[in-house]
Order: structure tokens, then sequence, then C-alpha cells
């Protein structure tokens, strides 16, 4: 991980709170060349290098590595899985932000907080025309989820107490969710007020939402997205912000860093953050204290709690 995390996802007595459980010996760049065979388990966040056969070669007691962030695609190997070694994820930790920032998104949405304020500052009117908008206000609500994924069931979780009507579309569901209708990526396209967007990015799903699954959007409907900006075709969402027919909170791009004067800074019926929903700040601690309890299990011989087997690897974005 880079110099910057260990004090923000431990703590400043990081080194002390580890001592009991291993023998900490350093970041991989500074550890000495003798010491590399001595290291049995990995601890990782943003910035780790892949697991891959040349790695693996200078650390052959290795056997686990805890990865205190989301995805480990790019970090795990098979050859890893071959030598045996088991990689813990921090994915359940880190979709915790996630969900919060996607309820309070579709929320605002719900109340128009997005429209109004566009339009409150721009005529100085007060109770502009769009809050005469008939689906004004959260009860009844109709929130779709694309995705049934981790991250959109906490969602789904989370949006239980209110009284907004739910549904879900994801091909691989296999079994209904209580309080949850099931129906196609068009109709839950056509008939939600909200949409929120988690399904992984794939080869099969990159630009899934184009320009006829926005077009299906209703006037007035907004699409939220945490999840990866190659999920939606960005050139036809652009034009469909640009009509003015559905606002976007989007929070993901494609690419991740946009270029100065992209379309999407200009765009109007927009919010556009730059990927800040998963952890930031004292959220990272989250991850480092589901880091350290996966640590404590390594040292105890016992397996991760979120052991990330080499077929669930298969399935990741």
């Amino acid at each position: 991980m880079t110099p910057d995390l260990p004090e923000p996802l431990f703590g400043a007595d990081y080194a002390e709170r580890f001592a009991p459980a291993v023998e900490l010996l350093g970041s991989l760049e500074d550890v000495a060349p003798e010491q590399w065979e001595q290291i049995e388990v990995l601890i990782g966040c943003w910035g780790a290098p892949e697991l891959d056969a040349d790695l693996l070669a200078r650390m052959p007691r290795l056997r686990g590595m805890v990865y205190a962030a989301g995805s480990v695609r790019g970090i795990m190997t098979s050859e890893a899985y071959e030598r045996g070694v088991r990689i813990s994820s921090g994915a359940d930790a880190n979709a915790v932000p996630v969900a919060e920032f996607t309820l309070a998104a579709i929320l605002l949405a719900g109340k128009r907080v997005f429209a109004i304020d566009e339009e409150y500052r721009r005529t100085q009117q007060y109770r502009p025309a769009s809050t005469a908008h008939e689906r004004w206000g959260n009860f009844g609500t109709r929130v779709g989820i694309i995705g049934a994924s981790r991250i959109g069931r906490r969602v789904i979780e989370l949006l239980a107490p209110f009284d907004v009507e739910v549904l879900v579309w994801d091909p691989t569901l296999q079994h209904d969710i209580d309080g949850v209708t099931r129906v196609g990526l068009d109709e839950l396209l056509s008939t939600s007020d909200v949409v929120s967007l988690h399904a992984p990015s794939l080869p099969e799903t990159r630009g899934m939402l184009g320009e006829r699954e926005l077009a299906l959007l209703s006037d007035g409907a907004t699409l939220i997205n945490t999840a990866r900006g190659a999920l939606i075709d960005q050139d036809a969402l652009v034009r469909e912000l640009n009509a003015r027919r559905i606002h976007a909170v989007i929070d993901v791009t494609e690419p991740d860093v946009l270029p100065v004067g992209h379309p999407l800074f200009s765009a109007p019926n927009l919010t556009l953050t730059p990927h800040i929903a998963g952890s930031q700040g004292s959220e990272l601690r989250r991850l480092g204290d589901a880091a350290f309890d996966e640590l404590q299990r390594f040292a105890r011989g016992e397996m991760f709690r979120h052991d990330v087997s080499e077929p669930q690897f298969a399935l990741l974005a």
C-alpha cells in the first residue's frame, strides 16, 4: 500500500497494535532481501502489487494476504491459488459507505433536491416550478436497483424502513428478495422514479445502459451510478442530460479521471463527484479494523472471514 495509508487504516499506533499477532517487517520496498523468505502474510490496500510468479518465488512461505480494500482483481492470480495462498477482501467493509452514499442520493432525488437546487439558484424564485412536480416526495417512490450485488443488496436493506417500492433486475439472481419485486430491465428503467446501478464491470456489462436504455427512463427520473463508469454509454448520457429530460448522480466515470473540458463537467441536471462514494477519511478505519480482524484470524490458524475462493475470484469485476 502507499506510505500514507497505514495510519488512517490502522491508527498511529499500528505497529504496537499488530505486535501481539504478527511480526511487522515493514513495506515490501523496505524489507531486506534476506527477510523476503520469512514473509507468511501480506497486508495490502490500494497500490498493492499483483501476486505474480516472480513475486511469489521471492516469498516461499507466503500463505495469505489481507487486502484492506474492495475487489482483489489485479492482485490475486492463478499462480497464487495454485500455491495455496488465501486472500481476504475488504469489500464488505467498503460496501457500507457506498450504500450509504447511494441511499442519501436516492432520498435526495425523491425530494427533487438536485433539480430544485439548480432551478432555485438560476431563477432565485422561492419554491420554483419544479417543486410542483407530481413525483415530488419519497412516499411511494419507485426505486429500481440494477444488480443484486453486495452493494445492491445493502442498498435494498437500507431502503427497508422507508415507504418506497423497490424493483430489482439481475439475470444472475437465483432467489427472490423479501419486499422486492423482480422485473425485466426495460420495465425497471421505464417505471422507476430513481434507478441505481450496482452491476459488476465485466466485458458483457460494458455500456449496458446505452442510448436505447437511457431513452426508456421516464421524464424527471434520476439515474445514480456508484458502480463503474464503463456501465453507461457516457455520450448517450450527456445527450439525455443536455435535453434536461432526466437527472443523474454520477460518482464513477470512464475514464475514472476525466480530462479537462469533458462534456460531463458542463452537463446540466447532473451531480458529479470524483469517485468518493467508497471509503474516505474516517471510513478508512472501518477497512483497517476489518483487515486487523482477518490478520488475527490468520495468526490463530483460522480461515479468513472474508476469504475469496478461486471460483469466486473468477466472477469478480
